[in-house]
């Protein structure tokens, strides 16, 4: 049974890489035995959890290269890259995303003003550069007759966040979450199952793992409220998240395409 969730000899591409989860998925595919060619922005600073990882495996193991997804060009060269330089990707996280947490920008608006530029960046890193991203390394999967593309979603693909997570920040206008954000998610759901039934005939496989609420720096508050409101009374932490992805990273998933899993204690249970 263990060996169906190897990932020995796999070669991974993870997006947005530097990012606060980005380190959660390379870490389960390395110790699943895979190598890793992680992608993020040009200048993005390294985080402390991705130097970690690089001083506990080499470079053959775990490769960092810079794109921005919404450019078909530079996702091109990197795609050209991690074939020259790990071998050919059997595995795809689209794990690059934009959030709006409290206090990022200092000011918020209200639903009704809220400007259009403030959703279009979110959009179009989310769901746009998903499927760019999809479309070019896919690519290589379906010329390979095999792969695994694993979209990050979210809870709020499928429930509206809860404003009174949030009614304890003294802001005017109050925070809000995002509405682009939960809809880029919905959005990134259903592209999955698209992307899922046109090429499971060529050997390649499409989901969506959407997590929870990830513990990471909220405020007390935010965590009280919200933890109430799951059903296992607690957020998730890195080692949750880790096994549903190399789940359907690997063989142990080879019958299961077009599905959303959803990791969040059972809050959309409720």
């Amino acid at each position: 049974m263990s060996n169906l969730f190897s990932l020995e000899s796999e070669i991974a591409v993870v997006t947005g890489a530097l990012g606060r989860l980005g380190s959660i998925w390379i870490e389960a595919l390395l110790e699943a035995g895979a190598s890793v060619f992680a992608l993020d922005l040009p200048g993005a600073a390294v985080s402390e959890d991705f130097r970690y990882l690089q001083d506990r495996f080499d470079e053959k193991r775990l490769r960092l290269q810079h794109a921005d997804i919404r450019e078909r060009a530079a996702l091109e060269a990197a795609c050209e890259k991690c074939i020259s330089s790990s071998g050919i990707p059997s595995i795809l996280v689209n794990n690059a995303g934009i959030d709006r947490p409290p206090a990022s920008t200092g000011s918020g608006y209200r639903l009704e003003d809220i400007p259009l530029e403030e959703n279009r960046e979110i959009l179009e890193v989310n769901t746009l550069g998903l499927f760019l991203t999809a479309q070019v390394f896919g690519k290589c999967m379906l010329r390979a007759g095999r792969g695994s593309i694993i979209n990050i979603g979210s809870l709020y693909a499928g429930v509206s966040p809860d404003v009174r997570f949030y009614d304890h920040i003294q802001d005017d206008p109050p925070f809000l979450k995002p509405p682009a954000y939960g809809a880029s998610k919905a959005a990134v759901v259903n592209l999955t199952r698209y992307l899922a039934t046109h090429w499971a005939p060529r050997g390649v496989r499409v989901n969506a793992l959407s997590p929870g609420g990830v513990q990471g720096g909220q405020d007390e508050q935010f965590r009280e409220k919200f933890c109430y409101r799951v059903p296992m009374g607690r957020m998730a932490v890195s080692d949750d998240l880790g096994g549903p992805l190399v789940f359907l990273a690997s063989r142990a998933s080879s019958y299961v395409t077009g599905t959303e899993l959803v990791v969040d204690g059972g809050f959309t249970a409720w």
